[in-house]
């Protein structure tokens, strides 16, 4: 077997700056366009150039003539921490059939801004969201959310952010935020201690361990390894109990199948209530190209929500 070399798996380039030069990527093609949502950007802070996504649905459901307040999914995405991809199709499809106002935030890239600067662009946009339940708030806020139902949405990386992001805001005043769950799917975690779905899939065609390994490299603060508490929840529990509902979304053919199935046991053992969808096969990202798997997980998110 040739070894996979993960800049070019990734279709990126090390500058000698230590920053990344990103090459163009096909775009995702398991998600159905066309949902009737509205959207409008927000900029988040423009020093550190993050900003929002706001998806709202274009047919607000109502109850007695009266415009039913809806939940708000902060939206989390994939790509690894190193690329821009908020736009998803997912995103307008998620808002349209949960319903909920979805808020997709784009984060700061690693390497340039490394962890935990994601966990605290995630908190700002948290904390942004809170702030507009004022007089003068932003209008999709303040007339359509329900901010007693606010529920943290990540994939894949996205996943890592949600869950960090989750222990995080316990030491924030949110009101009159309420955090109602957190749905990880398809999480990515690490650690220096390999799995056996890890290392039996060390070439796996869409996430081999080289490339999990770059990714970690080029997303951790310097000098450290992946047995860090950004990488490996099992080295900080303390916060954990606190987490609130959790939703873990995971497939057999994933290389991190095992290390998400430790991580609902480790859930489970510090007593949060979770539910845990895992299928046999599938691969990782397997939605983002399979609109029947892409159904699956929308359907999970309905339900939890």
């Amino acid at each position: 077997m040739s070894k996979v070399d993960p800049y070019t798996h990734l279709k990126i380039s090390l500058n000698p700056d230590g920053s990344l030069t990103r090459h163009p990527t096909s775009a995702e093609t398991g998600e159905t366009p066309g949902h009737g949502v509205l959207s409008k950007d927000v900029t988040l802070d423009a020093g550190k150039k993050t900003w929002l996504r706001i998806y709202l649905p274009a047919r607000l459901p109502s109850n007695d003539n009266t415009v039913a307040r809806l939940p708000v999914i902060f939206f989390f995405h994939g790509a690894g921490w190193i690329r821009a991809a908020v736009s998803h199709d997912s995103c307008n499809r998620i808002s349209a059939e949960v319903p909920a106002v979805l808020v997709a935030v784009e984060l700061r890239l690693a390497p340039e801004n490394r962890l935990p600067a994601q966990y605290e662009d995630a908190v700002d946009a948290v904390a942004w969201v809170r702030d507009q339940a004022t007089d003068g708030g932003d209008q999709w806020i303040t007339d359509y959310a329900d901010l007693s139902r606010c529920y943290l949405y990540g994939v894949r990386c996205g996943a890592n952010v949600a869950y960090n992001t989750a222990l995080r805001l316990q030491d924030i005043e949110l009101h009159p935020v309420k955090m109602a769950g957190t749905i990880l799917n398809q999480p990515f975690f690490g650690a220096k201690q390999r799995t056996k779905s890890e290392l039996e899939r060390a070439w796996d065609d869409n996430l081999p361990l080289s490339v999990q390994d770059l990714l970690w490299e080029l997303a951790l603060p310097v000098g450290t390894d992946m047995d860090h508490r950004f990488s490996n929840p099992f080295v900080a529990k303390e916060k954990v109990k606190n987490i609130g509902r959790c939703l873990v979304i995971g497939f057999g053919g994933d290389p991190l199948i095992d290390r998400q199935q430790d991580l609902v046991k480790m859930l489970v053992e510090e007593g949060v209530a979770v539910e845990a969808r895992f299928h046999d096969g599938g691969f990782h990202g397997v939605d983002m190209v399979d609109s029947k798997r892409a159904t699956t997980i929308l359907n999970y998110i309905k339900t939890f929500v």
